[in-house]
């Protein structure tokens, strides 16, 4: 157990400094940040999708790569169907550029395979070949978002590792927080220096949100030794299941939730900005709530 771990963290490393030695040094370096979760069903790519494109309205040059190998859905979210994926990259057949998609907003969409074993269970130097393709995309963003799988599988901590930060999306439920707290054990334990970044999902109340995240908080400094972060939270909010059984990002279907607003700080967080929501009074105003009502 302990040689593979070493084994992880060194491919980690390696994947790390090939991406940085092929920089040429006029070229703009790209953000690239991990989006993960302990367990499925918490919002993940959900909350990737919405995040580019907040991200993108703030002036960001945003590529999301759709890396839940074998799983992968950032194109389903988004109602669309492109011709080529990843594992057309991997069987040589395009480039990473060749298959970017062009998502709403200018968020550009790297689509990943679902429902391919191979993809789903790359080798070692597979997955390291894989993510010296990214190289290719230096300086075409200003942030990478990885949407990896749930869980801690290989694939999902290789590209943990190898980003410059990490997002761990939870829910308050006590399952999702000891999963998500197995995971940044996990992160941890593999040497990661990096900051990791907690957003607690589908809260009733920023109180909540604070529970959740206190509680993280308190057993990853005491048993860690690590300060964990707090991006932020998304309140419940029966238009996000809408949107998502529409195939629309919520973000740009119910521009007015409570639920776009949490996104839209997280994404000003990132950027630091401070955030704005527009404000709508007198006969404006009210047709903007209607309108959001009745969608």
């Amino acid at each position: 157990m302990n040689n593979q771990a070493e084994n992880l963290r060194l491919l980690a490393q390696r994947m790390k400094s090939n991406l940085q030695a092929q920089i040429n040094g006029e070229t703009k370096i790209t953000r690239v940040i991990t989006v993960t979760s302990g367990k499925g069903g918490v919002g993940k790519s959900n909350f990737t999708v919405n995040l580019g494109i907040a991200l993108c309205e703030l002036g960001q040059k945003v590529i999301i790569l759709d890396a839940d190998l074998g799983l992968a859905n950032i194109d389903v979210i988004l109602g669309i169907s492109p011709a080529y994926n990843l594992a057309h990259v991997m069987a040589g057949e395009q480039t990473i550029k060749e298959i970017l998609c062009e998502g709403p907003k200018g968020v550009k969409i790297i689509p990943g395979g679902s429902g391919m074993h191979e993809l789903a269970n790359l080798k070692d130097w597979q997955l390291e070949h894989f993510l010296a393709k990214l190289s290719q995309l230096e300086g075409d963003a200003d942030i990478l978002l990885i949407d990896t799988g749930a869980g801690l599988s290989r694939s999902v901590l290789s590209f943990a590792l190898a980003a410059d930060e990490i997002i761990v999306i939870t829910t308050p439920e006590p399952t999702a927080l000891t999963d998500a707290y197995g995971l940044i054990k996990t992160i941890r334990q593999q040497r990661y220096q990096g900051k990791v970044n907690l957003v607690v999902n589908r809260v009733f109340s920023s109180a909540e949100a604070n529970v959740a995240y206190n509680k993280l908080k308190i057993v990853v400094n005491r048993f860690l030794k690590y300060s964990l972060d707090f991006l932020g939270y998304i309140n419940e909010d029966p238009k996000v299941a809408q949107a998502v059984r529409e195939q629309q990002p919520f973000a740009l279907a119910f521009p007015h939730t409570q639920a776009t607003h949490d996104i839209y700080l997280m994404a000003a967080k990132i950027c630091n900005q401070e955030y704005k929501p527009p404000l709508y009074h007198g006969v404006k105003g009210f047709f903007h709530k209607v309108a959001n009502f009745l969608k």
